[in-house]
């Protein structure tokens, strides 16, 4: 293992946007198994700080690679086109106009059915923005067009969290 690899590399797997999540998990356990610090006991102090330093690489590796949000920035990252969430935040006028609708039905929202709906409409709107971005990745390689899908997802993931403060709220 090369702890200059990138995670897909450090996986084994194809450096694209489709993942199979159960062989993520199933490489993540073998990989932990095998850089565990434990298994390094014997070995002294250096071979241990060393397994501690490949175990947490693993781990980082693993939390970006399984979530499709952080493994298409990261992929937009690798091809040359960051994401730069922070200060790039254009987005369609019609993707903006359907986030103030959102915030404003939210906003009215009287009952749980009404917030569910709702979130229904944007875990509607997430799958198909990731369909996008696979696209975009995939069969495009078109890493531009997918770090704007990146940051509607971005901008989904954060509305989606608003949907689940005010269910908390309703008592869901």
């Amino acid at each position: 293992m090369n702890l200059q690899s990138d995670d897909f590399e450090l996986f084994g797997v194809p450096r694209c946007f489709a993942q199979d999540r159960a062989a993520l998990d199933a490489r993540w356990k073998d990989l932990q198994r095998e850089a565990h610090p434990d298994r390094h006991a014997a070995s002294g102090a250096t071979a241990q700080r060393q397994a501690m330093q490949w175990s947490v690489r693993i781990n980082e590796a693993y939390q970006r690679i399984k979530d499709p949000l952080r493994r298409a920035a990261y992929l937009c990252e690798l091809h040359g086109a960051p994401v730069r969430a922070e200060d790039n935040t254009a987005m369609p006028a019609a993707f903006l106009m359907q986030q103030m609708e959102w915030r404003e039905a939210l906003e009215e929202a009287a009952s749980l059915a009404e917030v569910e709906a709702l979130d229904g409409q944007v875990q509607q709107a997430r799958r198909a923005a990731l369909e996008r971005c696979a696209e975009c990745i995939d069969t495009r390689q078109d890493f531009a067009a997918a770090a704007q899908q990146v940051r509607a997802l971005m901008f989904i993931a954060r509305f989606a969290h608003d949907i689940e403060r005010r269910l908390d709220q309703l008592g869901q």
